[in-house]
């Protein structure tokens, strides 16, 4: 029996995760999409797919007779509007899975910390930067500890909304934080890149990694960082690695840190493409958040009807 769920949020994020759940999804059955544009093309588009609309937000969706049926909802707003958005759905007692860097509830990135979050009523999905990314340096870290990662996730500049252009510093400051809290690092640091290239580019990131033992075996790192790639590519078939792992030692003054550093710099160097659902291949930031948040909520209800 399948699990009605609802979608906030009628972008390209709300409106690519409605279609993944409806082609995709044997546990989830798309019953709602609440938007606050009464001419979005979401809207649009999920009432031509027979799914109940309304446009006026959370507390539309609340009023609607549909949302009885509801028990998982999908944020894909903004950092700002979830707040509010959560605490309307907590009192109803619906989980939430979040897709915007509010990190109202525990970041989730589901091969590495999904089982440890099941019993939550929020779960956040962190960036498309942190899915992207914090795997890998989760990878390195269960071979060697990791002293600091620091990410560079550079997207096409036309797959950035106005959503993620407005949430620039909370995409940063969440990703860095979901480095060391989900990834293990000491110290996280963040950076995106829009980049404006026509024809758009592929979703690129570069993991860096400094690792005290200079001495880390290579060939357990590499072969770790490539079964969680392969462990990413069950849910996004778009990610990849671009290259070998490189390793480098390195001995630098390091300004996060604060202090000289010497040890071992592990780069990886990965590529996003998008599984062309509802949007093009060239905007797997987006694509990597939806396949993230559809398989977190299929764990999610799979382990609480059991």
């Amino acid at each position: 029996m399948s699990t009605g769920v609802a979608v906030i949020g009628s972008g390209n994020i709300g409106t690519d995760l409605m279609i993944k759940i409806m082609r995709l999804s044997a546990s989830l059955r798309m019953v709602a999409m609440a938007g606050i544009d009464p001419a979005s093309d979401g809207l649009a588009r999920a009432r031509r797919l027979g799914v109940a609309t309304t446009d006026k937000g959370v507390e539309g969706l609340i009023a609607m007779p549909e949302f009885a049926d509801v028990r998982l909802v999908f944020d894909a707003t903004s950092a700002g509007a979830h707040r509010d958005n959560d605490a309307a759905l907590r009192a109803h007692g619906r989980t939430v899975v979040d897709l915007t860097p509010a990190a109202v509830g525990p970041y989730v990135v589901p091969p590495v910390n999904l089982d440890r979050h099941l019993a939550e009523p929020n779960v956040n999905m962190v960036t498309c930067g942190g899915q992207a990314t914090v795997p890998i340096v989760a990878a390195v870290g269960r071979v060697t500890p990791v002293a600091y990662g620091e990410i560079v996730a550079s997207i096409a500049s036309r797959s950035a909304g106005p959503g993620t252009r407005a949430n620039i510093d909370e995409f940063t400051e969440t990703t860095a934080r979901a480095i060391e809290v989900v990834g293990g690092a000491g110290r996280g640091k963040a950076i995106i890149v829009l980049n404006p290239a026509d024809p758009p580019p592929l979703m690129r990131d570069t993991v860096y990694c400094l690792c005290p033992d200079a001495g880390a075996d290579r060939t357990a790192v590499a072969r770790s960082v490539a079964a969680m790639v392969d462990a990413v590519r069950e849910y996004v078939p778009g990610y990849r690695l671009k290259q070998e792992v490189q390793f480098d030692p390195v001995e630098a003054y390091v300004p996060a840190l604060g202090r000289t550093f010497s040890g071992l710099q592990v780069s990886v160097f990965l590529e996003v493409s998008g599984a062309g659902h509802h949007l093009p291949e060239y905007a797997g930031n987006l694509d990597i958040m939806t396949s993230a948040a559809l398989r977190t909520a299929e764990r999610l209800v799979e382990v609480r009807r059991a």
